[in-house]
């Protein structure tokens, strides 16, 4: 027979994991004692980790001196989540962040003064030193640990005690960790926060200079301009992903038209044509695709958006939000400014 401890604990799960919903989870023990992670880490969707033994597994090891984290899981990405870890919160900081439009999707209280702060910040994966930059500007902005701010950094999971000794009450107890928010939905200027992440991670920006004069079809001779990284290239695309609502919009984006936007939104600033390519051969989402003769399609797909700049009126939609989730991409038209 359940006892209540155990229903308390799968009322706490089921919370948590409403508040972030993702389609898997890494969740990993480490014993307070030895600091070692026990053997056997997987990945869990919702419902195997709400079932009755799982719970009862985490219970157990829980009660053994494991304590345990875990993180929405999106391979070598981030899933959009963020961790603000408070060690010495105000009690006034959830406030605070609220009032500057950064409210969390979750809150849990892991011991008396400490809490954890979980921030959905993209409905499409992030790049890691994307989310790693967004997560310190958190963390230097409302008085988070540095050390916590990373891009796959673990929070614990409600409904289980806390076994760090330091952590005890005074009558010797492990305290709860235990849920003081919980509510899903994106943070209102999450756009904001990771258009200021980008920024500060984009040290090729400088060297943007204008080349219009150039022909794509020259672009093989041109001088190279300063070299962009991979993770750079994924965040300045994504960086438009995000700012068109691409993901939101369409269920199967048609990526070659994507990738026409991008490139003609970069040569509109003044990016050398070298740097879209190497923008869009880098960022773009699985990039070569099925294309036989990539460095072809780059070339054509930079001469299209080289040939189509041209002033965007009625065509944009400003002030719109998007509302066709799963709209068909033939109706692709123009992106969101």
């Amino acid at each position: 027979m359940l006892d209540r401890g155990f229903f308390l604990t799968w009322q706490a799960m089921r919370r948590q994991l409403a508040a972030m919903p993702h389609s898997v989870y890494l969740v990993r023990l480490i014993h307070h004692g030895t600091r070692r992670a026990f053997p056997g880490e997987r990945l869990w969707t919702a419902d195997q980790l709400t079932s009755t033994a799982t719970i009862g597994f985490l219970r157990l090891r829980n009660r053994e001196g494991c304590d345990i984290y875990i993180h929405p899981y999106a391979e070598e990405r981030n899933a959009g989540y963020v961790l603000l870890d408070l060690d010495a919160a105000n009690p006034t900081i959830l406030e605070t962040m609220r009032a500057h439009g950064l409210d969390p999707c979750l809150v849990v209280q892991t011991s008396p003064g400490h809490l954890q702060a979980w921030l959905h910040l993209s409905l499409s994966p992030l790049p890691p030193a994307l989310a790693t930059s967004a997560a310190r500007q958190l963390a230097r902005t409302f008085g988070g640990d540095l050390a916590s701010a990373d891009w796959r950094h673990l929070g614990r999971l409600a409904g289980f005690t806390n076994q760090k000794p330091a952590r005890r009450t005074p009558s010797g107890y492990a305290p709860w960790v235990r849920i003081l928010h919980a509510r899903a939905g994106l943070a209102a200027n999450a756009d904001r926060l990771l258009e200021s992440a980008v920024s500060s991670w984009l040290p090729v920006s400088g060297a943007l200079a204008s080349i219009h004069g150039h022909d794509p079809q020259d672009l093989d001779d041109m001088p190279a301009p300063a070299p962009i990284s991979q993770n750079q290239a994924i965040q300045i695309y994504h960086h438009w992903l995000r700012r068109w609502h691409i993901m939101e919009r369409f269920l199967q984006p048609d990526w070659s038209i994507v990738d026409l936007w991008v490139a003609r939104e970069l040569l509109s600033q003044g990016t050398p044509l070298a740097q879209v390519r190497a923008i869009l051969q880098l960022g773009s989402p699985q990039f070569p695709r099925r294309h036989g003769n990539p460095q072809d399609y780059l070339r054509r797909t930079l001469t299209r958006a080289a040939f189509s700049r041209r002033a965007r009126g009625a065509a944009v939609c400003a002030a719109r939000r998007p509302v066709a989730t799963g709209a068909d991409t033939s109706t692709m038209g123009e992106p969101y400014r």
